[in-house]
């Protein structure tokens, strides 16, 4: 059957001469892997770019029950970046994110509102006038609802630690080593109230952001099981700093 859906491309790789495999988070059936015919060719039936990680796409695709992978039949653009290809720092925010959703997502059921959160995030850091060093801290923060292990508890005088391993804030550091101490802990629960329109009034500098970042991946680990190692965070810190 044919089914039209939006997407958004988290993976392409090359499949054979002329055609590639793109992994994409579709919205109306999740993670999907589909065949593109004709892309690598001399006159290519799809632009390549249309087939780049977080580019928002229409599709219009083959599908069969019990088929990992199926063909696509129509791709077309439904957001077309406009300074993310050109600006370094969207780029490696972007390709941070999507590599970080793209280990954590887990399973291949349809489910909408997290593709709504993904499609937001990129849309707005391609359009956003506001400084975006922050935003994939904030993503990871708000990512991890959808994910099953949204922080719990509140920061407060009586609560100033957060437990990564239990997921909470809590009254006393934790015995073991994934904690976050008082001034991390606060700034972090700042991330959790702020919608992403507001997520650069967290002030940080250059060593809380890279340390809040390195305990946020160990966040994921701990509570997503066989979380790869994410690599694009080292070009990211690099862009950022």
């Amino acid at each position: 059957m044919l089914i039209k859906t939006l997407g958004i491309v988290f993976k392409s790789k090359k499949y054979s001469e002329t055609s590639v495999i793109v992994d994409v988070f579709t919205e109306e059936k999740g993670m999907r892997s589909y065949i593109v015919s004709g892309v690598r060719s001399q006159r290519p039936t799809v632009s390549a770019g249309l087939l780049q990680p977080m580019t928002p796409v229409e599709l219009v695709a083959y599908e069969k029950d019990g088929h990992d992978l199926n063909r696509l039949k129509e791709v077309k653009p439904h957001h077309v970046f406009q300074a993310i290809p050109f600006d370094i720092r969207r780029s490696s925010v972007g390709l941070f994110m999507i590599e970080v959703a793209r280990n954590g997502i887990q399973g291949h059921e349809a489910q909408p509102e997290l593709f709504d959160f993904l499609l937001r995030n990129f849309v707005y850091l391609d359009e956003t006038p506001h400084p975006i060093a922050n935003l994939h801290l904030h993503f990871m923060t708000h990512l991890s609802e959808y994910l099953g292990f949204l922080p719990g508890g509140d920061y407060g005088p009586e609560t100033p630690f957060f437990d990564l391993k239990e997921g909470v804030f809590t009254d006393l550091q934790p015995s073991h080593q994934y904690w976050l101490p008082p001034l991390a802990a606060g700034k972090f629960y700042q991330l959790l109230l702020l919608p992403m329109e507001k997520s650069h009034e967290v002030l940080f500098d250059r060593e809380e952001r890279r340390n809040l970042l390195k305990s946020m991946l160990n966040y994921y680990r701990l509570h997503i099981e066989n979380f790869p190692a994410v690599h694009s965070h080292e070009v990211l810190e690099e862009v950022l700093g």
